[in-house]
């Protein structure tokens, strides 16, 4: 009698993917250019507001209308969750070891695209962190993990209250101390300070003449300028906003993914009664919620209260609600065997999706950095969107291309090679 020996860590078998979540990773890969387009060509407040590119009215306002309604936050919801899909994947049949060498892997390619491809809005990084958490949750129930991501949402709900909240009061409060020293009272320490703070978030909409220098210097300047500039603002980002909002909206995306997955909904196996449910009610709900928050902003001319309907404690629900949507739209086509060309092509660039992302990285450095064409600022909002088409019909042509011949993108093949300490063969056939 022999002992079989147990097999080592090894990846995932072609023939055990699921075309489904490739179908989605690209979609998603894909749809979140969308939003990441305007922080590649346009300052970075022009996330926030159309009015900091001028873009109040006729085709740009439409465009933003659009983006902000259906996308905002959706793509990186879908993101996350695919995510938490794959740790289940992975997790199930490897130990601690390779996991926790595959995040810090994707933690080095984060810190590689923010700072080298000079791209604060990288994602990689907060999923790498998020993810450590993951391996140790990998066994829950799906009611355990729905959980842990409410428990996580409702978290990042108090912050957007409090914050909200908080910038009523200190509106009031600065009116009135304001008042006071028109009337020619002396302000006293607490009032000083209280002002200071009222003029730092006036800077979150009106940025002071030295943060809009930092930022055109990223776009702008020689590299190592830029380098400096960007790295600048992604300390205070990763000391500021990574460990209070960030990480913890990757995470709750994640856990649900994990979920989503356990119970057989993000692989096409429930009834389609069950997508056709999902679509119609996430739709519903996301729709109701981004569309009243939009009315807010447009109510209140986009000045400093859009930051209260930012941080309203409905916009986590509003962005779920529209990712669970296309969720169930995507799986419905997938089941249904429909569009048969356009799930093999949104599969290709899924399967590449590590490649891809990186990948719209470097064309948008070359396209709005000066060092390539300089077309940063440059561009009007709808403009950027044929970019956008550009990118997405060249991602799309090479990821078809690309995984005809190789069982991975290139960037898969790496990480997967320094995941298992050895090399994957990456052709086919």
């Amino acid at each position: 009698m022999t002992l079989e020996q147990p097999r080592s860590p090894a990846p995932i078998a072609e023939r055990d993917r699921i075309e489904a979540l490739d179908v989605l990773r690209g979609f998603a890969l894909l749809g979140i250019l969308l939003l990441n387009i305007i922080g590649f060509g346009l300052p970075f407040l022009s996330y926030l507001t159309p009015s900091a590119d001028g873009a109040t009215g006729g085709v740009n306002f439409a465009v933003y209308v659009t983006v902000d309604v259906l996308f905002e936050g959706v793509l990186r919801t879908l993101f996350s969750m695919l995510f938490g899909a794959g740790v289940v994947i992975f997790a199930s049949t490897k130990t601690a070891g390779p996991y926790y060498r595959r995040q810090l892997l994707l933690l080095l390619f984060g810190l590689f695209n923010a700072f080298v491809l000079l791209w604060p809005g990288d994602i990689l990084v907060p999923y790498a962190l998020a993810g450590l958490v993951l391996y140790l949750v990998r066994d829950w129930t799906p009611r355990r993990l729905y959980a842990g991501a409410g428990v996580a949402l409702a978290y990042l709900a108090i912050i957007y209250s409090a914050f909200c909240f908080g910038l009523s009061w200190l509106s009031e409060q600065a009116a009135e101390v304001n008042a006071s020293i028109a009337a020619g009272a002396e302000p006293s320490a607490f009032d000083r300070a209280l002002l200071n703070q009222w003029v730092a978030v006036e800077h979150t909409v009106d940025p002071p003449a030295e943060e809009r220098a930092r930022e055109a210097l990223v776009r702008q300047g020689s590299y190592p300028e830029s380098l400096a500039a960007n790295a600048d603002g992604l300390f205070y980002q990763y000391r500021e906003v990574l460990p209070v909002l960030t990480f913890w909206d990757a995470l709750a995306g994640m856990l649900i993914g994990m979920g989503l997955y356990k119970a057989g909904i993000l692989q096409a196996k429930r009834s389609r009664r069950f997508y056709v449910r999902l679509t119609a009610v996430g739709a519903a709900v996301g729709l109701s919620v981004n569309l009243t928050e939009l009315g807010v902003r447009i109510a209140t001319d986009f000045g400093l209260q859009w930051m209260q309907q930012f941080s309203s404690p409905l916009y986590d629900i509003g962005r779920l609600g529209l990712a669970l949507g296309f969720l169930g739209l995507v799986m419905l086509i997938c089941q249904r065997g429909m569009l048969g060309a356009a799930r093999h092509a949104l599969a290709a660039v899924g399967r590449m999706a590590l490649t891809n992302y990186l990948m719209q990285s470097v064309i948008c450095l070359f396209i709005f950095h000066d060092m390539g064409l300089g077309w940063w600022n440059e561009l009007q909002r709808y403009q950027l969107y044929f970019v956008v088409a550009g990118i997405w019909a060249f991602q799309i042509a090479f990821s078809v291309w690309w995984m005809a011949r190789y069982r991975f993108g290139p960037m898969e093949w790496l990480w997967r090679t320094l995941t298992y300490g050895r090399v994957t063969t990456m052709r086919r056939g």
